[in-house]
């Protein structure tokens, strides 16, 4: 039946421009196929900007338990060796200019969600609608992962060079391998895994934010969304 009523949908969105959608599973009252799609374009806009804005500041990462970095798993006994001998100032610094490598290069994701929203279909929002209380997010990773990665991975070389982390986790990784008990030597990829962390933990926001509209009426700040997500 939930198969059935997709492919109605789709071939109600193919033959008619104008039509309401009333009745569905997920969809609430009755609007039109563009104020579906201008809903979730809103929806989309209001959770990947408050997303953005979280994380995209001094602290965003660094102050926050659920998405401070440290050192990458491979690095991670470096920690404990460097403290023990009196070099935790050493890993100190590399862990806050990581963060701060993180929270400078989520401000480059918003170009990139408003292209995945502009290029959004019909379609696309009714499944959103419909969907589970992460559809919109599991869109904006489908749409828009690759794109982040390569715009996020040399603003976060960059800033992690700017801000010397680069130096200080290389200050940590040296003075480990000197160590006489080092036996394997190390070297992880260091923006690669700040890029990749920061990613995740965007789209975790985005999760939260889009898990918040469709839950909480008073997070439904235009009268689009509450016509879209009311009284689900």
């Amino acid at each position: 039946m939930k198969h059935y009523l997709l492919l109605l949908v789709s071939a109600t969105l193919l033959t008619t421009s104008c039509g309401s959608l009333q009745g569905l599973p997920g969809i609430s009252g009755t609007y039109t196929e563009s104020e579906a799609a201008e809903g979730i374009r809103q929806a989309l806009s209001q959770g990947t900007g408050s997303a953005i804005i979280n994380l995209n500041r001094q602290d965003g990462f660094f102050g926050n338990q659920a998405y401070k970095l440290f050192l990458p798993p491979d690095a991670s006994k470096i920690e404990y060796t460097l403290r023990d001998i009196g070099l935790g100032s050493i890993v100190d610094r590399a862990i806050l200019q990581i963060n701060r490598a993180a929270e400078t290069a989520v401000g480059e994701a918003k170009p990139i969600f408003v292209d995945a929203i502009r290029q959004m279909t019909i379609a696309d929002a009714i499944n959103i609608v419909r969907g589970e209380r992460d559809a919109a997010t599991q869109y904006f990773k489908d749409k828009t992962t690759e794109k982040l990665i390569a715009a996020f991975s040399p603003i976060i070389k960059q800033a992690l060079d700017r801000t010397n982390a680069t130096r200080y986790y290389g200050d940590a990784i040296n003075a480990y391998n000197k160590l006489p008990t080092t036996f394997n030597k190390i070297n992880p990829d260091l923006p690669s895994y700040v890029t990749q962390k920061a990613v995740s933990a965007l789209f975790d926001q985005i999760a939260q934010e889009e898990a918040n509209i469709r839950a909480n009426p008073a997070a439904r700040t235009t009268e689009i969304l509450k016509k879209v997500f009311g009284k689900r």
